[in-house]
């Protein structure tokens, strides 16, 4: 429809048959040029950001980040940028090419970038409650934070717990808060038991659903499945989808 549109428009203003079709084939190459350029662009930042983790420049990292920022909305920033980068670096961490300095150096740097936008949110949503923590063990708190800001961009009211929650507090902190969900994250391995036994147990003490994101939930998939635990995986938009489709946004 779009296509027809632009061809009466052309045709409309005078232009025969032979230059609309050279007109639009012009405008095409455009905005593929423009694709391009700007996955090169994201491209970029990524691994100048990646870059900057492995030599502990802070400046580097502002001046990656601040350019995006300066570029683009803020959840653009988080669908092209972050997430990608988070999973770049999950990925180095996982097969032992980074360090724990590393980690600790980007997990401070974002932790304060992230924390300022999270506590500077809309605050007041009617939405449906998403009780958010790590698994036990899990320190790596930032792909929480960032799905927490989504998820309260879209209207959800959002808890968050951090990092390296004992699952058995979970029920209790589930009836005071009267929240709709929990959503949990994982990006490394947990200790023995906690994917059976404890995500089980907790399953068997709520009413709510239980969600688990993050790099553990792919490679966990058949046994979450089993346990009734819902899989989220790494990507953030396709993952609060599935929450949607479970807990939907009251309508006001």
């Amino acid at each position: 429809i779009d296509l027809i549109t632009r061809v009466v428009g052309l045709l409309d203003r005078g232009m025969r048959i032979g230059q609309v079709k050279a007109s639009l084939e012009i405008e095409n190459k455009s905005r593929d040029e423009q694709t391009a350029d700007s996955h090169d662009s994201w491209q970029l930042y990524l691994n100048s950001m990646i870059a900057a983790v492995i030599r502990f420049e802070e400046a580097a990292l502002e001046e990656a980040y601040g350019t995006a920022l300066s570029l683009y909305p803020e959840n653009i920033v988080t669908d092209k940028l972050l997430v990608p980068l988070l999973n770049k670096l999950g990925q180095r961490w996982a097969d032992g090419e980074g360090s724990i300095a590393e980690e600790h150096f980007f997990g401070f740097y974002l932790r304060n970038k992230l924390g300022a936008r999270f506590h500077h949110r809309f605050k007041v949503s009617n939405g449906p409650t998403l009780l958010m923590a790590c698994l036990p063990g899990e320190h790596h708190e930032t792909g929480l934070i960032l799905a927490a800001l989504a998820a309260s961009q879209m209207g959800y009211h959002t808890v968050l717990l951090g990092s390296d929650m004992p699952l058995e507090e979970l029920p209790a902190a589930a009836r005071k808060t009267g929240c709709d969900a929990i959503v949990l994250s994982a990006m490394l391995r947990p200790p023995s038991g906690t994917l059976d036994q404890g995500l089980a147990d907790l399953t068997s003490k709520v009413d709510v659903p239980v969600f688990l994101g993050g790099r553990v939930s792919q490679s966990s998939n058949d046994l979450l499945q089993k346990i009734g635990v819902h899989a989220l995986g790494t990507d953030l938009a396709t993952g609060l989808q599935r929450v949607t489709d479970l807990v939907p946004l009251r309508k006001k």
